[in-house]
């Protein structure tokens, strides 16, 4: 209806006192869908489950397999013969022992129970059934025709290994549908290319809920506060704590904020993408000039445990040696854990308070600046609604804890690494010190 038929139609309604309310109400529904028909969608098409990375191509070798859990359901990564990727359930189907402390031989995956072995069966165009193909019995063939492996699909791409998830493997590769196209992830189709970067990786668990993590990574304000004091950027202290303009763009498949200086002579401060279900790509400025990107990907575990690969690529410190004389990983990685060290115990409360239902509307009020952090939570409990992700493997009071208690590897819930970097800088500003030194005496 246009404003001319709109108005026409406020005429004649108004024209009978029995129905001007319903009228009038009827008129205003019509031009609010009116108002928003050729509007765009503010919705994000994905929900909670999708493609995930799950780790980095690092962590895969040919001798161990590489086993983890999410929502709850522990799985196992490995590749197979043909060199080609297998997520599997981590659940040996001869007697249901765990995969944790097996091997990969000649691309086979071997439980460390019995000593089963199993084969990826077909090329990489053709993923069919993982099947046993070693369990010592008379009746073995019979047997193996009918075990096999439940799997999920996975992908190796830009030194990411990929998942999707959906809480239900299969037998067959072949009998996913999926939905979402893993090109809606990638970061090249983010403004920035790759491999023009150097990059610094670490890994960080925490025993919180992983979608406080993600508000607390789209909040750019506690940068300032939290951090101020470690961060090594003069734009960000507690000292030079400002306001920004925001601007915000929701998509099918991203929510974007840019926030800008207030004097636009100095342009973009910090631009985020949101990309669901669990990736958040934060940009030093616009992406096309930006020579400092933050990469972070957030894994739900378990109830209450998390796991984040954060990477921060570079146009800056590219040269090699220069950044090993420097022991630049090893300051940067005393940085990134020290940031989410200080966020730690923030995140804990927050979840322990919202699972108390202490974060209820009338007890919690955001700002202007957090309609980031609005938007998401607003996806998030739409898609928890829809997907019902920790209904599908639920625990109870009485589940044994095993993948809970082997699963925190990283700082800051586990300090081992953490302590071991530190031990690593003094050992090698030692050696540096010393070496000039030795030199001296030698001449001398």
């Amino acid at each position: 209806m246009n404003d001319d038929g709109i108005a026409q139609f406020n005429k004649v309604s108004l024209g009978s006192d029995s129905s001007t309310s319903t009228n009038i109400s009827e008129l205003n529904n019509e031009k609010r869908l009116a108002n928003n028909a050729h509007k765009p969608s503010n919705q994000l098409k994905n929900g909670l489950l999708g493609w995930y990375a799950i780790c980095s191509s690092k962590d895969i070798n040919d001798e161990k397999p590489y086993c983890t859990t999410i929502y709850n359901e522990p799985i196992v990564i490995y590749k197979d013969k043909e060199s080609n990727l297998r997520c599997v359930k981590d659940l040996c189907p001869h007697r249901g022992a765990s995969f944790i402390g097996g091997q990969v031989i000649d691309g086979e995956l071997v439980c460390p129970y019995h000593g089963a072995r199993y084969s990826s069966e077909g090329k990489c165009t053709n993923l069919s059934k993982i099947t046993c193909n070693h369990i010592v019995d008379d009746n073995y063939n019979n047997y193996a025709s009918k075990i096999h492996l439940y799997q999920y699909i996975c992908k190796e791409i830009g030194g990411y290994i990929y998942i999707y998830y959906t809480g239900n493997a299969k037998t067959n590769l072949s009998e996913f549908n999926v939905v979402d196209t893993i090109n809606n992830h990638l970061l090249n189709n983010y403004g920035f290319d790759i491999a023009s970067y150097e990059y610094e990786e670490v890994v960080v668990d925490f025993k919180c809920d992983w979608a406080r993590i993600i508000e607390n990574h789209l909040d750019i304000l506690h940068l300032f506060w939290v951090h101020g004091d470690t961060i090594p950027d003069n734009d960000v202290n507690r000292d030079v704590i400002t306001s920004f303009n925001q601007e915000i763009t929701r998509e099918e498949n991203q929510i974007e904020s840019k926030y800008k200086h207030k004097d636009k002579s100095l342009g973009e401060f910090i631009r985020i993408k949101f990309l669901p279900p669990g990736r958040i790509v934060i940009y030093k400025g616009d992406p096309s000039v930006a020579r400092y990107i933050q990469v972070l990907d957030h894994i739900p575990l378990s109830k209450n445990q998390a796991r984040v690969i954060v990477r921060h690529y570079r146009k800056f410190m590219k040269n090699k040696f220069l950044t090993s004389l420097l022991l630049f990983r090893q300051l940067q990685h005393r940085v990134f854990y020290k940031v989410f060290a200080e966020d730690y115990m923030i995140l804990r409360t927050q979840t322990y308070n919202n699972q108390m239902g202490y974060i209820e509307k009338d007890n919690v009020k955001l700002l202007g600046e957090d309609k980031m952090v609005q938007y998401f939570w607003d996806w998030f409990k739409s898609s928890e609604t829809k997907d019902h992700p920790w209904e599908l493997h639920p625990t109870n009071v009485d589940t044994n804890k095993v993948h809970e208690d082997i699963s925190m590897l990283y700082p800051p819930a586990n300090p081992r690494l953490e302590k071991q970097n530190k031990r690593s800088i003094y050992l090698n500003l030692a050696i540096r010190l010393l070496v000039p030194i030795g030199l001296v005496l030698i001449i001398i």
